[in-house]
């Protein structure tokens, strides 16, 4: 114990913490000869001594403060669980009493009236640091930056326990690890969320990075930490890293194990496991960046009713014109767009084409589809071609389109069994997208500035910049950065013969005042 009155000081990557002698924790401040009392947080240390901040930089100043008679203590980041003697134990929270640290890796120190090794990268991190600045990061940069990283630590330190109680140190080819992939498949889902929040990370991080202070603050972090010379940006790439290599890994262990052993069958489950989880975090990622751009698209649609798409739908699977034909037996020329759960009908504006309206929906979970032959359709008498119908479940309603061509008709047949088929894909694999993430990507839509169809009341409506949402015709298509979003869902507009109105309208130009 140190004697009464006697200031400890207690050590984190953090700051330099005051703690009194009885226990309890003071102001993190310092007070002077003159009795008055200042910040006193490590990088005011670091700015008084250039030194801390070289590598072994955070040794030296542990040393020396222990070197001037004060108390240094460690607040322990995570569990450290040991059956080693010569080791010190705690948990994460505990405080521990540094006596030395002359060791880069492994620091001599006390807890609960036991002196021992313990290793220091457990009493160090990033995420501790930032919090401790709150006028440099705020609550939701945190959250933006780090994620759920610190869940994932959680788990993979249990997954590592029990992963570790099936090594067999003896005879490691007798191991037996394949049923602890599969008791964990589930909780390896929460990579998804970390794999999906990555990019945003990395935005934030390159914006903070403008400024010298939060360069300066992380490389501080890393030489603190006698890190290897990487980026923060490189260290927060690892957990995406570490989910894409297990099924690898599986497939190395399952092509070197002998069909005959005792856990060849489990690890083929296991990487069976892990290459749908992979598929699973992949699937979900295209899925987040999909409803960025079916939002911006709603919001160009001038007219729209009803729910917002992303209630039912995440992905756009097709889209093209059809001829849509009545129960009367009108014919309206429309652009439709098919996706999961809904068919969007949209007109096109006569003189300016990249304007679309909407004209409704169609459930298709509500619509079973049929396709027609060329001829007379029955209900409408009418000589039909290239058709198909969505037909009502409860039989009282019916909807027929033809297409252009034989090939489009194809096209669109082949569309509407690919959405039935995700749609079941989605509901087997959980895929769903949480409502704020909804909610967001519609907010962040109509703040871009695309038009608003809501307050759309007649005249000449601004034009919404060209984008279309091309369909994506197979999982896991990657757009190529370097094209901007505009470009990338543009409408393909399909080539029309020049319209004799205009062409009568051109001859006439001659006399115009």
């Amino acid at each position: 114990m140190v004697a009464r009155g006697e200031i400890a000081r207690f050590w984190s990557l953090e700051s330099l913490h005051l703690v009194s002698s009885d226990g309890g924790a003071e102001s993190s401040a310092l007070a002077d000869d003159n009795g008055s009392e200042e910040d006193y947080s490590y990088e005011d240390l670091c700015r008084a001594n250039p030194r801390y901040l070289q590598p072994g930089g955070e040794q030296l100043a542990i040393n020396e403060l222990i070197s001037d008679g004060s108390v240094v203590c460690a607040e322990a980041l995570w569990d450290h669980v040991t059956m080693d003697e010569q080791e010190l134990g705690f948990k994460a929270g505990d405080v521990i009493q540094v006596l030395e640290a002359s060791h880069k890796d492994w620091w001599w120190g006390r807890s609960a009236d036991r002196e021992a090794w313990f290793p220091a990268s457990f009493v160090r991190g990033y995420i501790r640091q930032c919090r401790k600045h709150t006028a440099m990061f705020t609550v939701a940069q945190l959250a933006t930056i780090f994620g759920n990283i610190e869940d994932i630590y959680k788990f993979q330190r249990k997954f590592l326990k029990d992963l570790e109680k099936q090594y067999n140190q003896e005879e490691p080819h007798l191991s037996e690890i394949g049923s602890c992939f599969l008791e964990h498949q589930e909780g390896f889902a929460i990579y998804s969320e970390y794999c999906n929040n990555h990019p945003g990370a990395c935005a934030e991080l390159a914006g903070l990075m403008k400024q010298g202070r939060y360069r300066h603050f992380f490389e501080a972090c890393r030489l603190l930490q006698q890190m290897i010379d990487i980026a923060i940006d490189g260290f927060l790439l690892t957990p995406v890293q570490k989910i894409c290599k297990y099924p690898l890994q599986l497939a190395e262990l399952l092509k070197y194990t002998a069909r005959e052993h005792s856990d060849y069958r489990n690890i083929k489950a296991a990487y069976e496991a892990m290459k749908n989880v992979a598929c699973l975090i992949n699937e979900r990622k295209r899925k987040l960046e999909s409803i960025d751009k079916i939002a911006r698209w709603q919001v160009s649609i001038v007219g729209w009713e009803g729910q917002d798409i992303l209630e039912r739908s995440s992905e756009l699977i097709h889209s093209g014109e059809l001829t849509r034909v009545t129960r009367q037996g009108k014919s309206q020329q429309r652009t439709f767009f098919l996706f999961d759960h809904q068919l969007v009908a949209c007109k096109k504006d006569l003189l300016r084409r990249d304007v679309l309206y909407y004209r409704g929906s169609t459930d298709m979970d509500a619509v079973e589809l049929v396709d027609l032959e060329d001829g007379r359709d029955g209900a409408r008498t009418l000589g039909v071609r290239n058709a198909f119908k969505l037909v009502s479940r409860t039989g009282d309603e019916a909807h027929l389109f033809c297409a252009k061509k034989p090939e489009d008709k194809a096209r669109w047949l082949q569309a509407c069994r690919d959405e039935r088929r995700r749609v079941q894909e989605d509901r087997a694999m959980g895929m769903e997208i949480s409502e704020n993430q909804k909610k967001l990507a519609m907010l962040n839509a109509q703040k871009a500035g695309h038009g608003k169809s809501k307050g759309y009341s007649g005249g000449c409506p601004s034009a919404p910049p060209l984008q279309s949402l091309r369909p994506v015709h197979q999982r896991h298509v990657t757009v190529p950065a370097s094209l901007p979003q505009q470009q990338v869902f543009a409408l393909a507009e399909p080539k029309r013969k020049p319209s004799l109105f205009w062409h009568t309208f051109n001859k006439l130009t001659p006399f115009r005042k």
